[in-house]
């Protein structure tokens, strides 16, 4: 029983430093954003003050209100480029690292801006105006060529995994349409005829020329080869009736030589004949 006591307690205990825990952190992040919202929300009223205040008066303090809005602008867009890039490139921690740096002078520099606003002698205030102005000026510079620089980095990257995913396609593109292109061995020069022309182009000389004997029957012969050979007409055509007759004779079937047929091995003796 007082095992059961023992567990039930230490699971009570759990659960409550369990919900401490979920609590203080669900606290936190809550503070978190109520921070971040008020930050954001007097960084508005901020910046929609001094853009009044440089569009609206004249003077020192117009003068004053449009140094502070051009550095926070700057500074700003820099550090947003940097944060976004930094994740994919580790090369942008260095520069993060100097923006930081280059951060500490930047606030230094708009609290000076921001205590110059209330000082009621404005002619000091003038006097200070161009080495306010000359600060304001070299830490906006840096600002931007760092962001331009991580700016420039990134939209190289991307033309670059551009021009290697293009060169992918068209690769592809190729090899899907692979029936397009004809072999080395089928292409024609263009001087050259056709297989198929050449034999019908000869065709016509080869009938003119050429004329088969009909099968079985020797070839007469012409008056003019007749001419040629010398060989009186009338001895030609028996010549020629003595073959056709000797060809339409029938051949004598000459019979096998015993002594030449040739036995063998495998060859069965043919059996006497027995009578009972």
């Amino acid at each position: 029983m007082e095992a059961v006591i023992w567990m039930l307690a230490v699971l009570f205990l759990a659960f409550v430093t369990l919900g401490v825990y979920v609590g203080v952190k669900v606290v936190g992040a809550a503070k978190r954003g109520v921070e971040r919202t008020v930050t954001q929300a007097r960084r508005t009223v901020e910046e929609t003050t001094l853009r009044a205040k440089s569009y609206g008066q004249v003077g020192v303090a117009g003068e004053l209100a449009q140094l502070r809005l051009s550095l926070r602008t700057s500074m700003r867009a820099t550090q947003d480029a940097l944060e976004a890039g930094a994740p994919e490139d580790a090369s942008l921690s260095e520069s993060l690292a100097l923006f930081r740096r280059l951060s500490a002078h930047g606030h230094e520099l708009d609290g000076e801006l921001k205590r110059l606003e209330r000082e009621p002698d404005r002619a000091t205030v003038s006097s200070m105006l161009p080495g306010l102005r000359k600060r304001t000026e070299q830490i906006t510079r840096a600002a931007e060529s760092l962001r331009w620089a991580a700016r420039d980095r990134a939209q190289r990257f991307a033309d670059d995994d551009l021009e290697l995913l293009s060169s992918q396609i068209d690769m592809e593109a190729g090899a899907l349409r692979h029936w397009t292109e004809e072999p080395s061995g089928e292409r024609t020069p263009a001087g050259a005829a056709s297989p198929s022309a050449t034999p019908s182009a000869s065709a016509p000389r080869a009938a003119e020329t050429v004329s088969w004997p009909s099968a079985g029957r020797p070839e007469e012969e012409t008056p003019a080869a007749r001419a040629e050979s010398g060989r009186p007409a009338g001895e030609a055509d028996d010549a020629g009736d003595a073959g056709r007759s000797a060809s339409d004779q029938p051949q004598a079937i000459t019979a096998r030589d015993p002594r030449q047929h040739m036995t063998y091995s495998w060859q069965k003796s043919a059996r006497p004949e027995t009578t009972n």
